[in-house]
């Protein structure tokens, strides 16, 4: 039976909650207002890919602490180093970039081409409206110019932290002294791969472990100790490739007989950078040849497997000319601006302004150091980075190195007064690196075909380096490979470099 009571309170509360459900779309559409209108609510979203050389992300508070401080949000795809290069390559060839790009330095010939179609931004013009970004180090500035314009912001680095990462505890076992020549480097690995250096008794253990990377392994900082230019050599106006001078055959020479004596690992051609270093964590190999700012982070892992294990560093090889060591241009990437991604100047600014905070004191130095108390001490305004929290600071703070642009000009950024024994061993070294430096004749010229080609054109020289180590060709096999190269294109990019160099010399 109908009851009219009952139908007025139902009436009643059909309204009350009409009313509540008007209430709450009205509640949702202003926080949309809010949060997407231009009226100052609004929060940039900023789509980053970049590089990670460590084997997790920041710590998520420290990348909410950056949002919080530079007033946007961060969509950063962070891709193992090994593979970088393929991601970022089919990003491009899809189409599917974020607005930000990081391009290493060993990867910026490939990205050439795409700059100058105009599938970036220049950035060059906007540079002088940000107060720290207008302070960029216009010598390194000038590295990155592609046609005397600017496109990237830079991340730095010294000009050579390469060197040899070595167990020292294996050298005191053996009652050996640090390598100081190419020949005492040939009998230390000998005797880290046959004379029991762990003292288990087995024959397990190898004298160097090496990656399938050419630059970035052993290959390039070894051939440095022998005297190899560094990409090209300059010869009374005329460019020789580094792959055509003897010193680029002896230290192939010098793999090979490595590699002959089983004194390296026998799948290095096919060895990924974080089997590499596992190699070397776990105690199957004595020596790493590669960036001596790696050694902080190894000493921690390998003492995690081992608390024996001890670490030390040499940056000193002496070759048929004495010190020699690599160096590359003092940027290890730049950040590129997709202009697919970003659509508008307004936008653009918005995200070079991010960058821009970044460098500010707060921001700056909470990306070096993490948060104070957590992760470092502060005495008398200067940083202390204690021992025991140096395994946090690896694995929460130190991937966001990767995003950090111009930190070592960067005034911003407070001075350390302490830091980990290594890690100020691999500085001290690094800057001793400075005195004997080879570097690229050809940094500031442009050679179109190699911009072009010199994806297609390397690999012949590298499949034909990692055979003749190998045994699979002979030096005349390799020989052929190097005309082979110089057929297909290289005859020509050496002969835009030597225009390019005299027009550079106003010959």
């Amino acid at each position: 039976m109908f009851r009219p009571d009952l139908g007025r309170r139902a009436a009643r509360y059909s309204c009350v909650l009409v009313l509540l459900v008007m209430m709450i779309m009205l509640s949702a559409c202003s926080g949309e207002d809010a949060a997407g209108s231009g009226s100052g609510g609004e929060v940039p979203s900023i789509s980053i890919l970049a590089p990670l050389h460590f084997p997790q992300t920041p710590a998520k508070d420290i990348v909410a602490e950056i949002e919080k401080l530079t007033g946007v949000g961060l969509e950063i795809t962070w891709v193992p180093e090994g593979v970088y290069t393929d991601k970022m390559n089919t990003a491009m060839a899809t189409g599917s970039l974020g607005k930000v790009t990081f391009v290493k330095v060993t990867d910026y010939n490939l990205v050439k081409n795409a700059i100058r179609s105009g599938a970036f931004w220049e950035i060059g013009p906007y540079l002088k409206d940000f107060p720290n970004l207008k302070q960029l180090d216009p010598s390194i500035l000038n590295q990155t110019a592609v046609d005397g314009k600017f496109y990237g912001l830079y991340t730095e680095r010294p000009s050579s932290r390469q060197g040899i990462i070595i167990r020292k505890d294996w050298l005191d076992r053996l009652h050996l002294n640090k390598p100081q020549t190419l020949e005492e480097l040939y009998n230390v690995i000998k005797e880290f791969t046959y004379n029991d250096p762990d003292g288990n008794g087995k024959p397990d253990t190898l004298g160097l472990v090496d990656r399938n990377d050419l630059v970035y392994g052993v290959f390039k900082t070894l051939s440095s100790y022998f005297g190899t230019p560094n990409n090209w050599k300059l010869v009374n106006g005329q460019f020789i490739p580094e792959f055509e001078t003897p010193e680029y055959m002896d230290t192939m020479n010098f793999m090979k007989q490595l590699y002959n004596g089983k004194m390296m690992n026998q799948d290095f051609a096919l060895t990924s950078k974080e089997v590499q270093r596992d190699k070397f964590i776990r105690g199957s190999a004595g020596m790493f040849i590669g960036s001596m700012t790696d050694v902080q982070r190894l000493s921690i892992e390998a003492q995690a497997s081992n608390p024996a294990a001890e670490l030390t560093l040499i940056n000193r090889i002496q070759g048929p000319d004495g010190y020699k060591v690599w160096s590359i241009p003092n940027y290890n990437g730049l950040y590129l601006f997709s202009k697919k991604a970003i659509a508008t100047e307004k936008e653009l600014k918005e995200v070079l302004g991010f960058f821009d905070r970044t460098m500010d004191k707060d921001v700056a130095n909470l990306m070096k150091y993490g948060f104070e108390g957590r992760h470092y001490k502060l005495e008398d305004g200067k940083v202390i980075l204690p021992e025991e929290t140096s395994q946090l600071r690896v694995n929460e703070v130190s991937p966001l190195y990767s995003l950090m642009i111009a930190d070592i000009g960067n005034k911003n950024i407070m001075e350390v007064a302490q830091k980990e024994q290594l890690t100020a061993l691999a500085d001290q070294l690094s800057e001793d690196n400075e005195q004997f430096l080879v570097d690229d004749p050809t940094v500031s010229l442009s050679s179109p075909t190699f911009d072009e080609k010199n994806t297609e054109l390397s690999a012949i020289i590298v499949d034909a380096t990692y055979n003749y180590i190998l045994g699979n060709i002979s030096a005349e096999g390799f020989r052929q490979e190097v005309e082979k190269w110089k057929a297909s294109g290289g005859n020509l990019i050496i002969q835009e470099y030597g225009e390019a160099e005299r027009m550079a010399a106003g010959k």
